[in-house]
């Protein structure tokens, strides 16, 4: 029999001249792949957000010289009223979008999941205002809440002028004035996810739910609102955040008026940068939001993470 030859040690086979230092193609490729997102990341992300929560630890009205005072602004913010208003409106705000925009969007998509002819032209319809800017829905929905405009015109041709007002400069419907044009405009998305959902569903637990005599509403709660857990999560979680960084809309229908009742939290830190010029308080505002951000994030990659299966 003859001897099987000997395997040659890797480092014999490695030509000489490549030093184990050196990177491969494929590692170097790698490498740039993985710099070049983390530059424009630290360039245009973490070094503002650092210097924003370092900016909240001074006194800085934009000039030249910044004085530090540790956490002076933080102390400032339980004596604040505007922010105690600015927190409450936050509140209803996150609360009132997030639960509506998630109703309304899965009511939308559970009507229009079937197949019939022009239903595409309703979930085209209703997705539409997705592609309007804040700004400009904001303008829209402007025109529509003035005295003399179409929600009025509406509401005194039906017989209700009792239910007539300023929309816009009423203390106790402003809020919910840009809150209802928010959800327009961004009720087509959820609708999307959900029609999504409903499609990956599984058709086997449909009919054996069916064989079984459960159908319309008990169907939909016991059988199909399960099987969405995940969108979901998804959802509830792109609301919440969506809603604490509102701006946009907030600022150009209101700006934060009449006396302060739809002001929000994210629409205050700009006021309190950009037009008072506190820019040590302003970021020290915008610090908080993002922590509040944060833990809305956290919340939503908890329970996106997929537990471990007991044995």
């Amino acid at each position: 029999m003859t001897a099987a030859p000997e395997t040659q040690p890797l480092a014999s086979v490695v030509p000489s001249d490549r030093r184990e230092w050196l990177p491969s193609r494929e590692y170097a490729i790698v490498l740039v792949l993985i710099a070049v997102p983390l530059l424009y990341e630290t360039f245009w992300v973490f070094w503002p957000a650092i210097n924003t929560a370092y900016i909240s630890l001074t006194d800085w009205g934009g000039g030249s010289s910044k004085s530090f005072v540790g956490l002076d602004n933080y102390r400032r913010m339980p004596d604040d009223p505007v922010l105690r208003e600015a927190l409450g409106n936050t509140a209803v705000w996150v609360l009132g979008y997030g639960v509506l925009i998630v109703l309304v969007g899965l009511a939308l998509a559970v009507v229009l999941q079937s197949q019939r002819r022009g239903i595409g032209l309703y979930r085209a319809a209703i997705y539409l205002p997705m592609v309007f800017s804040l700004v400009v829905t904001g303008l829209f929905w402007r025109v529509l809440y003035y005295p003399t405009g179409p929600v009025n015109a509406v509401l005194g041709a039906a017989g209700l002028e009792g239910l007539q007002r300023q929309w816009l400069a009423d203390p106790s419907t402003a809020l919910y004035a840009v809150m209802i044009a928010a959800i327009w405009r961004g009720v087509g998305y959820v609708m999307v996810l959900y029609l999504a959902g409903l499609k990956a569903t599984d058709p086997q637990l449909n009919e054996a739910a069916q064989l079984d005599g459960c159908t319309g509403w008990r169907a939909f709660r016991y059988v199909v609102f399960p099987q969405l857990k995940p969108v979901h999560t998804v959802v509830l979680a792109v609301a919440m955040i969506d809603s604490l960084r509102t701006f946009d809309i907030i600022f150009t229908m209101t700006q934060g008026g009449p006396y302060n009742r739809s002001e929000l939290l994210s629409s205050y830190t700009v006021q309190r940068m950009f037009t008072a010029l506190d820019y040590g308080y302003g970021s020290a505002l915008a610090v908080v939001m993002f922590l509040l951000t944060l833990g809305f994030i956290g919340l939503y990659l908890h329970r996106a993470e997929p537990k471990d299966v007991q044995s």
